[in-house]
Protein backbone atom coordinates (compact mmCIF):
# COMPACT_ATOMS: atom_id res chain seq x y z
CA UNK A 1 0.00 0.00 0.00
CA UNK A 2 1.36 3.41 -0.99
CA UNK A 3 2.51 5.67 1.84
CA UNK A 4 1.47 9.33 1.99
CA UNK A 5 -0.44 11.73 4.23
CA UNK A 6 -3.81 10.47 3.04
CA UNK A 7 -3.14 6.84 3.95
CA UNK A 8 -5.57 5.24 6.40
CA UNK A 9 -3.87 2.00 7.45
CA UNK A 10 -6.23 1.18 10.35
CA UNK A 11 -9.90 0.40 10.90
CA UNK A 12 -12.19 2.24 13.31
CA UNK A 13 -13.64 -0.37 15.67
CA UNK A 14 -15.02 0.12 19.16
CA UNK A 15 -14.02 3.78 19.26
CA UNK A 16 -10.34 3.06 18.58
CA UNK A 17 -7.99 2.77 15.63
CA UNK A 18 -7.38 -0.92 15.08
CA UNK A 19 -4.77 -2.66 12.96
CA UNK A 20 -6.44 -4.82 10.31
CA UNK A 21 -5.84 -8.53 10.13
CA UNK A 22 -4.90 -8.21 6.44
CA UNK A 23 -1.51 -6.68 5.73
CA UNK A 24 -2.47 -5.60 2.22
CA UNK A 25 -4.86 -2.68 1.93
CA UNK A 26 -6.45 -0.96 -1.05
CA UNK A 27 -4.95 1.83 -3.14
CA UNK A 28 -7.47 4.58 -3.89
CA UNK A 29 -6.73 6.05 -7.33
CA UNK A 30 -7.44 9.70 -8.11
CA UNK A 31 -9.99 9.82 -10.94
CA UNK A 32 -8.47 12.82 -12.72
CA UNK A 33 -4.80 11.83 -12.57
CA UNK A 34 -4.84 8.00 -12.43
CA UNK A 35 -2.28 8.25 -9.62
CA UNK A 36 -2.47 6.72 -6.15
CA UNK A 37 -4.25 9.12 -3.83
CA UNK A 38 -3.78 7.08 -0.69
CA UNK A 39 -4.15 3.64 0.79
CA UNK A 40 -6.93 2.31 2.99
CA UNK A 41 -7.10 -0.70 5.26
CA UNK A 42 -9.33 -3.53 4.11
CA UNK A 43 -11.35 -5.48 6.65
CA UNK A 44 -11.22 -9.27 6.86
CA UNK A 45 -14.07 -11.39 8.18
CA UNK A 46 -12.35 -11.36 11.57
CA UNK A 47 -12.33 -7.55 11.48
CA UNK A 48 -16.04 -7.57 10.58
CA UNK A 49 -16.63 -9.87 13.55
CA UNK A 50 -14.84 -7.39 15.81
CA UNK A 51 -16.80 -4.41 14.48
CA UNK A 52 -20.16 -6.14 14.87
CA UNK A 53 -19.22 -7.25 18.38
CA UNK A 54 -18.25 -3.68 19.28
CA UNK A 55 -21.56 -2.37 17.92
CA UNK A 56 -23.39 -5.05 19.89
CA UNK A 57 -21.63 -4.12 23.14
CA UNK A 58 -22.44 -0.44 22.64
CA UNK A 59 -26.08 -1.04 21.79
CA UNK A 60 -27.44 -1.42 25.33
CA UNK A 61 -26.09 1.83 26.73
CA UNK A 62 -26.73 3.84 23.55
CA UNK A 63 -30.36 2.77 23.25
CA UNK A 64 -30.85 3.41 26.97
CA UNK A 65 -30.04 7.10 26.57
CA UNK A 66 -32.99 9.43 26.33
CA UNK A 67 -33.68 10.79 22.83
CA UNK A 68 -32.55 14.21 24.07
CA UNK A 69 -29.19 12.82 25.24
CA UNK A 70 -28.64 11.00 21.95
CA UNK A 71 -29.57 14.19 20.09
CA UNK A 72 -26.96 16.14 22.06
CA UNK A 73 -24.31 13.64 20.97
CA UNK A 74 -25.50 13.94 17.37
CA UNK A 75 -25.39 17.74 17.46
CA UNK A 76 -21.70 17.52 18.34
CA UNK A 77 -21.19 14.90 15.63
CA UNK A 78 -22.87 17.18 13.07
CA UNK A 79 -20.68 20.11 14.10
CA UNK A 80 -17.55 17.98 13.72
CA UNK A 81 -18.65 16.88 10.23
CA UNK A 82 -19.39 20.47 9.23
CA UNK A 83 -15.98 21.63 10.42
CA UNK A 84 -14.42 19.23 7.89
CA UNK A 85 -16.89 19.92 5.05
CA UNK A 86 -14.60 21.65 2.55
CA UNK A 87 -11.75 19.19 2.95
CA UNK A 88 -14.13 16.23 2.79
CA UNK A 89 -15.73 17.53 -0.39
CA UNK A 90 -12.37 17.95 -2.09
CA UNK A 91 -11.25 14.47 -1.04
CA UNK A 92 -14.41 12.85 -2.37
CA UNK A 93 -14.05 14.73 -5.68
CA UNK A 94 -10.50 13.47 -6.03
CA UNK A 95 -11.69 9.92 -5.37
CA UNK A 96 -14.71 9.73 -7.69
CA UNK A 97 -14.42 12.69 -10.10
CA UNK A 98 -17.44 14.65 -8.84
CA UNK A 99 -17.27 18.36 -9.75
CA UNK A 100 -16.39 20.32 -6.63
CA UNK A 101 -19.35 22.69 -7.00
CA UNK A 102 -21.63 19.69 -6.42
CA UNK A 103 -19.41 17.92 -3.92
CA UNK A 104 -19.24 20.84 -1.50
CA UNK A 105 -22.94 20.37 -0.88
CA UNK A 106 -23.58 16.65 -1.10
CA UNK A 107 -20.28 15.42 0.35
CA UNK A 108 -19.38 18.47 2.41
CA UNK A 109 -22.34 19.94 4.25
CA UNK A 110 -25.19 17.48 3.61
CA UNK A 111 -24.00 14.85 6.13
CA UNK A 112 -24.00 17.34 8.99
CA UNK A 113 -27.40 18.65 7.94
CA UNK A 114 -28.83 15.12 7.98
CA UNK A 115 -27.39 14.32 11.40
CA UNK A 116 -28.80 17.57 12.78
CA UNK A 117 -32.19 16.93 11.14
CA UNK A 118 -32.59 13.53 12.81
CA UNK A 119 -31.28 14.84 16.13
CA UNK A 120 -34.01 17.49 16.08
CA UNK A 121 -36.58 14.92 14.94
CA UNK A 122 -36.01 12.54 17.86
CA UNK A 123 -36.01 15.41 20.35
CA UNK A 124 -39.60 16.19 19.32
CA UNK A 125 -40.86 12.64 18.84
CA UNK A 126 -42.58 10.50 21.46
CA UNK A 127 -41.06 7.08 22.03
CA UNK A 128 -44.43 5.58 22.91
CA UNK A 129 -48.13 6.32 22.84
CA UNK A 130 -51.15 4.96 24.67
CA UNK A 131 -54.07 3.72 22.61
CA UNK A 132 -57.51 2.74 23.85
CA UNK A 133 -58.21 -0.88 22.96
CA UNK A 134 -61.19 -1.67 20.74
CA UNK A 135 -62.11 -4.38 23.25
CA UNK A 136 -61.54 -2.39 26.41
CA UNK A 137 -58.35 -1.63 28.26
CA UNK A 138 -55.40 0.13 26.69
CA UNK A 139 -52.23 -0.62 24.76
CA UNK A 140 -48.87 1.08 25.18
CA UNK A 141 -47.08 1.11 21.82
CA UNK A 142 -43.35 1.63 22.09
CA UNK A 143 -40.80 2.29 19.36
CA UNK A 144 -37.57 0.48 20.11
CA UNK A 145 -34.30 0.63 18.14
CA UNK A 146 -33.99 -2.36 15.84
CA UNK A 147 -30.37 -3.04 16.90
CA UNK A 148 -27.04 -3.28 15.10
CA UNK A 149 -27.21 -1.86 11.56
CA UNK A 150 -24.97 -2.86 8.66
CA UNK A 151 -24.68 0.21 6.40
CA UNK A 152 -23.18 -0.60 3.00
CA UNK A 153 -22.59 2.35 0.73
CA UNK A 154 -21.39 3.03 -2.85
CA UNK A 155 -18.82 5.38 -4.33
CA UNK A 156 -20.95 7.89 -6.25
CA UNK A 157 -22.23 10.04 -3.35
CA UNK A 158 -20.15 8.50 -0.57
CA UNK A 159 -20.74 10.98 2.23
CA UNK A 160 -24.41 11.79 1.79
CA UNK A 161 -25.46 8.18 1.13
CA UNK A 162 -23.63 7.05 4.26
CA UNK A 163 -25.23 9.83 6.31
CA UNK A 164 -28.68 8.82 5.04
CA UNK A 165 -28.15 5.61 7.03
CA UNK A 166 -25.93 6.67 9.91
CA UNK A 167 -28.00 9.69 10.96
CA UNK A 168 -31.43 8.05 11.40
CA UNK A 169 -29.94 4.83 12.77
CA UNK A 170 -28.00 6.58 15.53
CA UNK A 171 -30.89 8.92 16.29
CA UNK A 172 -33.21 5.94 16.74
CA UNK A 173 -30.79 4.34 19.23
CA UNK A 174 -29.18 1.80 16.89
CA UNK A 175 -25.45 1.26 16.48
CA UNK A 176 -23.77 1.09 13.07
CA UNK A 177 -21.08 -0.78 11.19
CA UNK A 178 -20.29 1.22 8.03
CA UNK A 179 -18.77 -0.67 5.11
CA UNK A 180 -17.93 1.90 2.39
CA UNK A 181 -16.92 1.19 -1.18
CA UNK A 182 -13.18 0.63 -1.69
CA UNK A 183 -13.05 3.38 -4.35
CA UNK A 184 -14.07 5.98 -1.77
CA UNK A 185 -12.60 4.42 1.37
CA UNK A 186 -10.56 7.45 2.34
CA UNK A 187 -13.42 9.91 2.79
CA UNK A 188 -15.36 7.36 4.87
CA UNK A 189 -12.81 7.82 7.65
CA UNK A 190 -14.09 11.38 8.10
CA UNK A 191 -17.05 9.87 9.95
CA UNK A 192 -14.61 8.20 12.35
CA UNK A 193 -12.61 11.40 12.84
CA UNK A 194 -15.81 13.33 13.56
CA UNK A 195 -17.07 10.63 15.93
CA UNK A 196 -13.87 10.85 17.97
CA UNK A 197 -14.00 14.65 18.11
CA UNK A 198 -17.67 14.61 19.07
CA UNK A 199 -17.12 12.05 21.81
CA UNK A 200 -19.53 9.47 20.45
CA UNK A 201 -19.48 6.47 22.81
CA UNK A 202 -17.15 3.67 21.75
CA UNK A 203 -18.70 1.18 19.34
CA UNK A 204 -21.71 3.30 18.41
CA UNK A 205 -20.16 3.88 14.97
CA UNK A 206 -17.58 1.59 13.38
CA UNK A 207 -15.92 2.13 9.96
CA UNK A 208 -14.56 -0.90 8.13
CA UNK A 209 -13.75 -0.53 4.41
CA UNK A 210 -13.74 -3.87 2.67
CA UNK A 211 -14.30 -5.92 -0.43
CA UNK A 212 -17.57 -7.24 -1.79
CA UNK A 213 -16.89 -10.46 0.07
CA UNK A 214 -16.51 -8.52 3.33
CA UNK A 215 -19.79 -6.77 2.60
CA UNK A 216 -21.54 -10.06 1.92
CA UNK A 217 -20.20 -11.46 5.19
CA UNK A 218 -21.49 -8.41 7.05
CA UNK A 219 -24.95 -8.76 5.50
CA UNK A 220 -25.36 -12.32 6.77
CA UNK A 221 -23.58 -11.80 10.09
CA UNK A 222 -25.64 -13.20 13.00
CA UNK A 223 -24.91 -10.09 15.09
CA UNK A 224 -26.54 -7.74 12.57
CA UNK A 225 -30.22 -6.88 13.02
CA UNK A 226 -30.85 -4.69 9.95
CA UNK A 227 -29.15 -3.97 6.63
CA UNK A 228 -29.22 -0.62 4.80
CA UNK A 229 -27.75 -0.74 1.30
CA UNK A 230 -27.33 1.62 -1.62
CA UNK A 231 -25.91 0.25 -4.85
CA UNK A 232 -26.69 -1.64 -8.01
CA UNK A 233 -29.88 -3.59 -8.54
CA UNK A 234 -28.07 -6.95 -9.03
CA UNK A 235 -26.22 -6.49 -5.73
CA UNK A 236 -29.45 -5.39 -4.06
CA UNK A 237 -31.25 -8.50 -5.24
CA UNK A 238 -28.51 -10.68 -3.77
CA UNK A 239 -28.68 -8.84 -0.44
CA UNK A 240 -32.48 -8.99 -0.46
CA UNK A 241 -32.38 -12.75 -0.94
CA UNK A 242 -30.09 -13.21 2.05
CA UNK A 243 -32.14 -10.89 4.26
CA UNK A 244 -35.35 -12.59 3.17
CA UNK A 245 -34.01 -15.99 4.16
CA UNK A 246 -32.82 -14.61 7.50
CA UNK A 247 -36.04 -12.60 8.03
CA UNK A 248 -33.77 -9.59 8.53
CA UNK A 249 -35.12 -6.07 7.87
CA UNK A 250 -33.49 -4.43 4.86
CA UNK A 251 -33.62 -1.10 3.05
CA UNK A 252 -32.47 -1.18 -0.57
CA UNK A 253 -31.89 1.96 -2.64
CA UNK A 254 -30.94 0.65 -6.07
CA UNK A 255 -30.65 1.61 -9.72
CA UNK A 256 -32.71 3.82 -11.98
CA UNK A 257 -33.40 4.81 -15.56
CA UNK A 258 -35.53 7.88 -15.06
CA UNK A 259 -37.51 9.71 -17.72
CA UNK A 260 -37.61 13.47 -18.30
CA UNK A 261 -41.01 14.06 -19.89
CA UNK A 262 -41.06 17.30 -21.89
CA UNK A 263 -44.62 18.42 -22.65
CA UNK A 264 -45.81 20.56 -25.55
CA UNK A 265 -46.14 23.60 -23.28
CA UNK A 266 -42.77 23.18 -21.54
CA UNK A 267 -40.44 26.13 -20.96
CA UNK A 268 -37.57 24.77 -23.03
CA UNK A 269 -35.11 27.38 -21.77
CA UNK A 270 -35.82 26.28 -18.20
CA UNK A 271 -35.45 22.64 -19.23
CA UNK A 272 -32.08 23.35 -20.84
CA UNK A 273 -30.89 25.36 -17.85
CA UNK A 274 -31.61 22.39 -15.56
CA UNK A 275 -30.33 19.66 -17.87
CA UNK A 276 -26.96 19.29 -16.15
CA UNK A 277 -28.49 19.10 -12.67
CA UNK A 278 -31.32 16.74 -13.63
CA UNK A 279 -29.82 14.46 -16.27
CA UNK A 280 -26.03 14.64 -16.07
CA UNK A 281 -25.44 15.38 -12.40
CA UNK A 282 -22.18 13.92 -11.04
CA UNK A 283 -21.01 13.05 -14.56
CA UNK A 284 -24.09 10.84 -14.97
CA UNK A 285 -23.05 8.69 -12.00
CA UNK A 286 -26.40 9.20 -10.30
CA UNK A 287 -29.12 6.60 -9.77
CA UNK A 288 -32.05 9.02 -10.20
CA UNK A 289 -30.65 10.92 -13.22
CA UNK A 290 -33.23 11.65 -15.93
CA UNK A 291 -31.25 10.10 -18.77
CA UNK A 292 -34.28 9.18 -20.94
CA UNK A 293 -35.61 12.41 -22.48
CA UNK A 294 -39.11 12.07 -23.92
CA UNK A 295 -40.02 14.81 -26.40
CA UNK A 296 -43.37 15.49 -28.14
CA UNK A 297 -43.44 15.02 -31.90
CA UNK A 298 -44.27 18.71 -32.48
CA UNK A 299 -41.14 19.81 -30.62
CA UNK A 300 -38.89 16.86 -31.25
CA UNK A 301 -36.36 18.48 -33.59
CA UNK A 302 -36.23 21.56 -31.38
CA UNK A 303 -35.60 19.46 -28.25
CA UNK A 304 -32.86 17.44 -29.99
CA UNK A 305 -31.11 20.63 -31.11
CA UNK A 306 -31.46 22.26 -27.68
CA UNK A 307 -30.20 19.23 -25.76
CA UNK A 308 -27.32 18.77 -28.19
CA UNK A 309 -26.21 22.41 -27.96
CA UNK A 310 -26.52 22.43 -24.16
CA UNK A 311 -24.54 19.22 -23.70
CA UNK A 312 -21.89 20.21 -26.24
CA UNK A 313 -21.23 23.42 -24.31
CA UNK A 314 -20.56 21.70 -20.97
CA UNK A 315 -17.08 22.24 -19.56
CA UNK A 316 -15.07 19.04 -19.12
CA UNK A 317 -12.10 19.20 -16.79
CA UNK A 318 -10.45 18.87 -13.40
CA UNK A 319 -13.16 18.14 -10.81
CA UNK A 320 -11.48 20.54 -8.35
CA UNK A 321 -11.80 23.43 -10.82
CA UNK A 322 -15.01 25.35 -10.04
CA UNK A 323 -15.55 25.93 -13.77
CA UNK A 324 -15.79 22.19 -14.42
CA UNK A 325 -19.25 20.77 -15.10
CA UNK A 326 -18.25 17.26 -16.20
CA UNK A 327 -15.40 15.49 -14.46
CA UNK A 328 -13.91 12.01 -14.90
CA UNK A 329 -15.67 8.79 -14.02
CA UNK A 330 -14.65 6.92 -10.90
CA UNK A 331 -12.46 4.23 -12.49
CA UNK A 332 -11.06 2.84 -15.70
CA UNK A 333 -13.55 -0.01 -15.49
CA UNK A 334 -16.46 2.43 -15.23
CA UNK A 335 -15.16 4.49 -18.15
CA UNK A 336 -14.78 1.39 -20.32
CA UNK A 337 -18.27 0.23 -19.35
CA UNK A 338 -19.80 3.53 -20.42
CA UNK A 339 -17.83 3.64 -23.67
CA UNK A 340 -19.08 0.12 -24.35
CA UNK A 341 -22.68 1.31 -24.08
CA UNK A 342 -21.93 4.16 -26.46
CA UNK A 343 -20.55 1.72 -29.02
CA UNK A 344 -23.61 -0.52 -28.53
CA UNK A 345 -25.87 2.45 -29.26
CA UNK A 346 -23.96 3.26 -32.43
CA UNK A 347 -24.01 -0.39 -33.53
CA UNK A 348 -27.80 -0.41 -33.09
CA UNK A 349 -28.04 2.48 -35.55
CA UNK A 350 -28.88 5.36 -33.22
CA UNK A 351 -27.51 8.80 -34.06
CA UNK A 352 -24.91 10.48 -31.87
CA UNK A 353 -25.55 14.23 -31.96
CA UNK A 354 -22.64 15.17 -29.69
CA UNK A 355 -19.91 13.40 -27.76
CA UNK A 356 -19.43 9.72 -28.37
CA UNK A 357 -16.01 8.96 -26.93
CA UNK A 358 -13.18 10.03 -24.66
CA UNK A 359 -12.23 13.72 -24.94
CA UNK A 360 -9.05 14.15 -26.95
CA UNK A 361 -7.71 16.96 -24.77
CA UNK A 362 -7.75 14.89 -21.56
CA UNK A 363 -4.65 12.73 -21.65
CA UNK A 364 -5.02 11.58 -18.02
CA UNK A 365 -8.13 10.65 -16.09
CA UNK A 366 -11.15 8.47 -16.84
CA UNK A 367 -13.14 10.97 -18.87
CA UNK A 368 -16.07 10.33 -21.19
CA UNK A 369 -17.58 13.06 -23.35
CA UNK A 370 -21.21 13.78 -22.43
CA UNK A 371 -23.06 12.01 -25.22
CA UNK A 372 -26.53 12.40 -26.74
CA UNK A 373 -28.33 9.77 -28.84
CA UNK A 374 -31.31 10.88 -30.94
CA UNK A 375 -34.12 8.84 -32.45
CA UNK A 376 -33.86 6.17 -29.76
CA UNK A 377 -36.62 3.60 -29.40
CA UNK A 378 -37.47 2.82 -25.79
CA UNK A 379 -36.74 -0.86 -26.45
CA UNK A 380 -33.07 -0.07 -27.13
CA UNK A 381 -30.47 -1.35 -24.72
CA UNK A 382 -29.17 2.18 -24.13
CA UNK A 383 -32.71 3.24 -23.14
CA UNK A 384 -33.36 0.32 -20.82
CA UNK A 385 -30.13 -0.45 -18.95
CA UNK A 386 -28.57 1.79 -16.34
CA UNK A 387 -25.40 3.16 -17.95
CA UNK A 388 -24.25 5.26 -14.98
CA UNK A 389 -22.34 7.74 -17.08
CA UNK A 390 -22.93 10.92 -19.11
CA UNK A 391 -25.13 9.39 -21.80
CA UNK A 392 -28.61 10.68 -22.73
CA UNK A 393 -31.22 9.26 -25.09
CA UNK A 394 -34.02 11.24 -26.75
CA UNK A 395 -37.24 9.44 -27.66
CA UNK A 396 -40.21 10.85 -29.56
CA UNK A 397 -43.82 10.44 -28.42
CA UNK A 398 -47.23 11.28 -29.87
CA UNK A 399 -49.64 12.16 -27.08
CA UNK A 400 -49.32 12.27 -23.29
CA UNK A 401 -50.77 8.81 -22.84
CA UNK A 402 -47.95 7.44 -24.97
CA UNK A 403 -45.42 9.55 -23.06
CA UNK A 404 -46.59 8.13 -19.72
CA UNK A 405 -46.55 4.61 -21.16
CA UNK A 406 -42.94 5.07 -22.32
CA UNK A 407 -41.91 6.57 -18.99
CA UNK A 408 -43.39 3.58 -17.17
CA UNK A 409 -41.99 1.03 -19.63
CA UNK A 410 -38.91 0.37 -17.51
CA UNK A 411 -37.94 -2.14 -14.87
CA UNK A 412 -36.88 0.84 -12.73
CA UNK A 413 -38.88 3.44 -10.85
CA UNK A 414 -36.67 5.77 -8.85
CA UNK A 415 -36.88 9.28 -10.27
CA UNK A 416 -38.35 11.31 -13.11
CA UNK A 417 -39.31 14.81 -14.13
CA UNK A 418 -42.18 16.53 -15.91
CA UNK A 419 -41.57 19.79 -17.77
CA UNK A 420 -44.63 22.01 -18.22
CA UNK A 421 -45.74 25.59 -17.59
CA UNK A 422 -48.99 24.26 -16.09
CA UNK A 423 -48.29 22.95 -12.56
CA UNK A 424 -51.67 21.18 -12.35
CA UNK A 425 -50.82 19.32 -15.54
CA UNK A 426 -47.40 18.55 -14.09
CA UNK A 427 -48.93 17.13 -10.92
CA UNK A 428 -51.44 15.05 -12.92
CA UNK A 429 -48.65 13.58 -15.07
CA UNK A 430 -46.40 13.00 -12.06
CA UNK A 431 -49.24 11.04 -10.44
CA UNK A 432 -49.33 8.74 -13.48
CA UNK A 433 -45.59 8.00 -13.50
CA UNK A 434 -44.82 4.84 -11.53
CA UNK A 435 -41.81 6.05 -9.58
CA UNK A 436 -40.83 6.74 -6.00
CA UNK A 437 -40.00 10.38 -6.77
CA UNK A 438 -40.92 12.83 -9.54
CA UNK A 439 -39.92 16.47 -9.98
CA UNK A 440 -41.96 19.13 -11.74
CA UNK A 441 -39.70 21.58 -13.62
CA UNK A 442 -36.71 20.57 -11.47
CA UNK A 443 -35.42 17.63 -9.45
CA UNK A 444 -33.73 17.81 -6.07
CA UNK A 445 -33.94 15.53 -3.04
CA UNK A 446 -35.69 17.06 -0.04
CA UNK A 447 -34.17 16.27 3.35
CA UNK A 448 -37.64 16.33 4.92
CA UNK A 449 -39.35 14.08 2.34
CA UNK A 450 -38.97 10.34 1.64
CA UNK A 451 -36.64 9.16 -1.14
CA UNK A 452 -36.63 5.69 -2.66
CA UNK A 453 -37.88 3.60 -5.53
CA UNK A 454 -40.36 1.04 -6.75
CA UNK A 455 -39.92 -2.02 -8.95
CA UNK A 456 -36.20 -2.81 -9.49
CA UNK A 457 -35.20 0.50 -7.89
CA UNK A 458 -35.50 -0.88 -4.40
CA UNK A 459 -37.39 -1.31 -1.15
CA UNK A 460 -38.05 1.18 1.60
CA UNK A 461 -37.43 4.90 1.96
CA UNK A 462 -34.69 7.16 3.25
CA UNK A 463 -34.87 10.82 4.35
CA UNK A 464 -37.75 12.59 6.07
CA UNK A 465 -39.62 11.10 9.04
CA UNK A 466 -40.10 7.99 6.91
CA UNK A 467 -36.30 7.56 6.85
CA UNK A 468 -36.05 6.81 10.56
CA UNK A 469 -39.00 4.40 10.70
CA UNK A 470 -37.02 1.35 9.44
CA UNK A 471 -34.64 1.70 12.39
CA UNK A 472 -37.43 1.15 14.91
CA UNK A 473 -39.30 -1.98 15.93
CA UNK A 474 -42.81 -1.50 17.32
CA UNK A 475 -43.75 -3.25 20.57
CA UNK A 476 -47.31 -3.39 21.92
CA UNK A 477 -47.88 -3.78 25.66
CA UNK A 478 -51.48 -4.71 26.49
CA UNK A 479 -53.37 -3.73 29.68
CA UNK A 480 -56.78 -4.88 30.88
CA UNK A 481 -59.52 -2.48 31.83
CA UNK A 482 -59.08 -1.51 35.47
Amino acid sequence: MHTNTLDRPELFIGGAWTAPELADGFDVIEAATEKVLGGAAMASTADIDAAVAAAGRALGSWRALSPARRADHLDRFAAALNARAKQTAALASRENGMPITLSIGVNGYAPGLMVKYYADLVRRAEESDIRPSAFGGRTVVRREPVGVVAAITPWNYPQSLAAMKIAPALAAGCTVVLKPSPETSLDAYVFADAAIEAGLPAGVLNVVPGSREAGAYLVRHPGVHKVAFTGSTPAGRAIGEVCGRLLRPVTLELGGKSASLVTVDADLELFAANLLEVSLVNNGQTCHAGTRILAPRALYSQVVELVTETVRALVIGDPLDRATQIGPLVSAAQRDRVLGYIEAGRAAGYRVTTGGGAPADQTLGWYVEPTVFAGVDNSARIAREEIFGPVLTITEYGDEDEAVAIANDSEYGLGGTVWTTDEERGLALADRIHSGTVGVNHYALDLAAPFGGVKASGLGRELGPEGIAPYYSAKSIYFRTR
